[in-house]
């Protein structure tokens, strides 16, 4: 029998599957300092979320010859709160659930940039605000744009699909895509993500959190996006990012919403979590949510199903599919 730790929450399914194939599942969230202190050392497996961060402090006290635990398990795909490094030279094994929370992610990002076109959010704020605003919330449609994808694996192919059907033209940059991938999502690949930022009035995140994305859209950048669409309609300039806060540097955006360079932001993800006193939310033109991405009770159960499956198997002895660390084992 294991022991797991659900420090981030777990659909009820998956904890009675783990349950039932005889484990003991503790739902509880530590704090940094429990955490450290080797809250987690008395467990096999772990799994989180994005609210736990699994530092390199956190790992050498919950494992090796201070602890127990032999893995860790992201309920979700950005592994940015795990140190991995770490993981792999303390034994320890990372899975994540890449494919669950797909649909998910995808859905929300087209409601960000149809909110961002047709004034949704703007039209709700200002109509509970007693103010008739007909007028002034005059949008632009989605069709006759180029939308520019900044990263193009599952989700951003699954956004790409659904914003061709609405009419847009899809540019991308990847530079770990094989250029045959796009070609079959009939998406044109860039070499320079610069182009993609001269050519599309239309900007959607797609990549993970790292040293080389960390605050990859800019101010030189946004600057260079053409504000027309390739239908000849001044359509603005929009951006969202549904992937990882700190990939958009959020005062480069507030300038340039403020300078007219952008026409709306559209944030899931921030870089300090929860946003709170983030100025962004005070403008007019920016709309938000609260990092629900995957939020969904569908992709709650998928994500849930498909870690108690990689937990069981780990536990059993056999490789989980998704491991991301295989030399572990």
């Amino acid at each position: 029998m294991g022991r797991i730790a659900v420090t981030d929450g777990m659909d009820q399914n998956a904890i009675i599957l783990l349950q039932n194939a005889g484990h003991e599942v503790v739902l509880e969230h530590y704090s940094v300092d429990e955490l450290e202190a080797g809250a987690l050392s008395q467990f096999d497996a772990v799994v989180i979320r994005s609210a736990t961060k699994m530092t390199k402090t956190v790992i050498k006290a919950s494992s090796g010859k201070k602890g127990n635990l032999r893995l860790i398990g992201r309920a979700g795909v950005g592994v940015d709160n795990i140190d991995m490094a770490v993981a792999t030279k303390m034994k320890i094994a990372v899975c994540n659930t890449p494919g669950s929370s797909t649909h998910a992610v995808v859905e929300l990002t087209i409601g960000h940039l149809l909110a961002c076109t047709r004034h949704i959010a703007t039209g709700d704020r200002t109509l509970r605000s007693g103010e008739w605003a007909k007028k002034q919330l005059k949008g632009t449609e989605l069709s006759g744009k180029r939308l520019g994808l900044i990263g193009f694996g599952r989700i951003s192919q699954g956004v790409g699909q659904a914003a061709r059907a609405l009419g847009m033209t899809l540019h991308a940059y990847d530079p770990y895509l094989p250029p045959e991938i796009a070609a079959d999502q009939h998406c044109t690949l860039h070499e320079n993500i610069d182009d993609v930022f001269r050519l599309c009035t239309h900007i959607s995140i797609h990549c993970n959190l790292s040293d080389e994305t960390h605050h990859l859209v800019n101010s030189e950048r946004l600057a260079m996006m053409p504000r027309v669409g390739i239908d000849g309609v001044n359509c603005g300039n929009h951006l969202v990012n549904c992937a990882r806060g700190g990939i958009v540097d959020e005062e480069a955006a507030l300038d340039a919403l403020e300078s007219g360079i952008l026409a709306s932001v559209a944030l899931d993800v921030f870089e300090v979590e929860p946003a709170g006193d983030n100025p962004l939310l005070q403008h007019r033109n920016f709309h938000g949510t609260p990092h629900i991405g995957a939020a969904t009770l569908e992709a709650q159960a998928r994500i849930g199903q498909e870690m108690a499956a990689l937990i069981i198997d780990f536990l059993e002895g056999r490789k989980p599919k998704s491991i991301l660390n295989p030399e572990v084992i």
